[in-house]
C-alpha cells in the first residue's frame, strides 16, 4: 500500500531540505529497541550501553510500535534547516495538549492493550503533562547517547544535503528523487513512496521538506499528517564508514608537500564538512583545524559555502587530485 504526495505548482517551488538533532534523538530511541538495525551502528551502540542503561524509556517505546504510527509531535519536521535541539525541544513543548492527545491515542491503538496499561492510561489522563514528560526523556536521550556524537552525525547529514543538491542542478527533480532512494517514484506530479500504510497527502502549496537521517537506516519514513509540514525522511549517505576511527596520519609525497596536519586535513575532506566536525575527526583543536582549512583554501585546494549556522569546506578539483595521488 503506497504513500501518495500530490503536488501542485507552488509546491515544486517549494522543496526544501533540513537536519534535525530532534529526529536523530528520537531514531536513537527506535534503534536501540529494533535489533535489526544494530549492525549499522554496533561502534556507538558499545560505546552508549552504560549512558543507555540509566534512562527510562519505556514510555517512548510504548509510543513506538515495530508497525504503526509515532505521534508526530515527538519527533516533528525541523522548524529551520539547521535548528538546534534546543528549538526543536521548546516546539514539542509547546505543542497543543488536544493534537497530542489525538497522535497519543492513534499511537498507543497500533499496539493491542496499549492503551489499557498503566501508562497509555497516565499519558491519555494529562497529555499536558505527558507531553512535559516525554519531551524530559527525549531530552536526556540528546544528553546522554546523542549529542556526543553530533558533530560526527551532523558532518554526514550536511554532506548527504551537498551531495543531493548538487544533484538536482545536474539531474533535475525527478533524478533527485530517484537518487535519494529507490523506493520513491516520480510520475505526473505525484511522488509515491513503497510502505506497509496507506498515506495519501495534497501537499496544498506547502511544499515538501527532504530530511536525511542516520539513525533511521534503512527505512524511508513518511506519513506526517496536518498541520506538521509534509516531509519525507530518508537514510543519509556514507553511513558504512560513519563509526570509524579517524583517519591515520598522511604519508609519503602529500605529507612532505603539505605537512601531516594539513595534508590529514584535506584527506579527511571525502564528503564537505566544518571545521567542529574535522576537528573531532582528527584529534585536533578547531583552531588548528581552522588555520589549516584556511591555507588549504587560499591555495586552491579546497573551497567554502555556508549551510545554516555552519561552513562546509569541500576540495576543489586540484584538492581532489593531490588528495588521490596520496601514496
Amino acid at each position: 500500500m503506497p504513500s501518495h504526495m500530490h503536488f501542485r505548482e507552488a509546491d515544486l517551488l517549494r522543496i526544501r531540505f533540513a537536519i534535525s538533532p530532534l529526529w536523530e534523538t528520537q531514531e536513537a530511541v527506535r534503534t536501540l529497541k529494533r535489533p535489526e538495525r544494530h549492525g549499522y551502528h554496533l561502534p556507538w551502540l558499545r560505546r552508549i550501553r552504560q549512558a543507555a542503561a540509566g534512562l527510562d524509556l519505556s514510555a517512548l517505546w510504548l509510543l513506538m510500535p515495530q508497525r504503526g504510527h509515532t505521534p508526530d509531535f515527538l519527533g516533528p519536521p525541523p522548524v529551520g534547516p539547521a535548528a538546534s535541539f534546543e528549538e526543536e525541544i521548546a516546539a514539542v513543548r509547546s505543542v497543543d495538549p488536544e493534537e497530542a492527545r489525538r497522535g497519543l491515542q492513534w499511537s498507543l491503538a497500533c499496539t493491542p492493550g496499549a492503551a489499557d496499561t498503566p501508562q497509555g492510561r497516565a499519558l491519555l489522563a494529562d497529555p499536558a503533562l505527558a507531553v512535559q514528560e516525554l519531551a524530559d526523556a527525549m531530552t536526556q536521550v540528546w544528553h546522554a547517547l546523542v549529542e556526543p556524537e553530533w558533530p560526527r552525525l551532523r558532518a554526514l547529514l550536511e554532506a548527504d544535503v551537498a551531495f543531493h543538491t548538487r544533484r538536482l542542478a545536474q539531474v533535475g527533480l525527478e533524478g533527485l528523487f530517484a537518487g535519494i532512494d529507490p523506493r520513491l517514484r516520480w510520475a505526473d506530479g505525484t511522488l509515491t513512496l513503497a510502505t506497509p500504510s496507506d498515506h495519501v497527502r495534497d501537499l496544498d502549496g506547502q511544499g515538501l521538506m527532504l530530511m536525511p537521517s542516520v539513525l533511521c537506516w534503512p527505512d524511508v519514513v513518511t506519513g506526517f499528517e496536518p498541520p506538521w509540514q509534509p516531509t519525507v525522511v530518508y537514510p543519509a549517505r556514507g553511513i558504512g564508514a560513519l563509526w570509524t576511527e579517524q583517519p591515520g596520519q598522511a604519508t609519503g609525497t602529500l605529507a612532505r608537500l603539505l605537512g601531516d596536519r594539513r595534508a590529514a586535513v584535506l584527506l579527511a575532506l571525502d564528503e564537505p564538512a566544518g571545521t567542529t566536525a574535522l576537528a573531532q575527526l582528527l584529534g585536533l583543536a578547531p583552531s588548528s583545524v581552522s588555520a589549516h582549512l584556511s591555507v588549504l583554501r587560499d591555495a586552491g585546494l579546497l573551497t567554502s559555502r555556508r549551510y545554516g549556522h555552519q561552513v562546509l569546506y569541500e576540495r576543489t578539483p586540484l584538492g581532489i587530485a593531490l588528495a588521490g595521488h596520496q601514496p
